[in-house]
């Protein structure tokens, strides 16, 4: 699973910046519109947030509502709206995650409690107990609570730096919304004069 959502988020940062590449880079909006709305394009997160916004701004102007306001409420309505998806689709599996960091300790616990317990009763069982007796009994019973950190410590590692990494996704989103709505109020403002 740590795998699996590096990669997704991995791909997720790569694919903003080569949008922002394009987006920043003086790039025709509408002509890169066209090209992401076609059905037989593969669109990214951000292409589909891009693809929502942009979709509002046309279906306004074809309805005839050029005024900038309206326009501005409804694109970022739109965009936000595309955002929570995107956020949802990134943060999959990350309960997961955060659920293995902190059951996983307590599992572990569970098994050297019952493992003590095991030994307690052989012991009693004993005439005599040596340390030779009991230290292979001791040492199954610590690799059960080793087994618990072993899964939770780079659970909570990954999930903290991928939490992490999707507020830094949502921030550079946000920023890119908030240019891409300025840029169709300021439109609807030129076609409305």
């Amino acid at each position: 699973m740590i795998l699996v959502r590096y990669i997704a988020l991995r791909r997720a940062k790569q694919e903003l910046a080569d949008f922002e590449d394009l987006f920043w880079g003086g790039t025709d909006l509408r002509q890169l519109y066209s090209e992401l709305s076609e059905e037989s394009a593969v669109v990214s997160g951000i292409e589909r947030i891009f693809v929502a916004g942009f979709h509002e701004f046309e279906r306004m102007n074809v309805e005839g509502s050029v005024d900038a306001d309206a326009v501005q409420i409804s694109v970022t309505r739109a965009t936000r709206v595309a955002v929570t998806r995107e956020e949802e689709l990134l943060e999959t599996h990350l309960g997961f995650l955060a659920s293995v960091g902190s059951v996983s300790p307590y599992v572990g616990l569970l098994g050297t409690v019952i493992g003590l317990i095991y030994l307690f009763a052989e012991l009693g069982r004993m005439s005599q107990a040596t340390l030779a007796s009991l230290a292979p009994g001791i040492s199954e019973v610590l690799v059960v609570t080793a087994m618990g950190l072993i899964a939770a410590i780079p659970a909570v590692i990954a999930f903290n730096r991928y939490t992490a990494r999707i507020e830094m996704l949502m921030k550079r989103y946000d920023s890119l919304i908030d240019e891409l709505v300025s840029i169709l109020y300021r439109a609807a403002r030129g076609h409305a004069q």
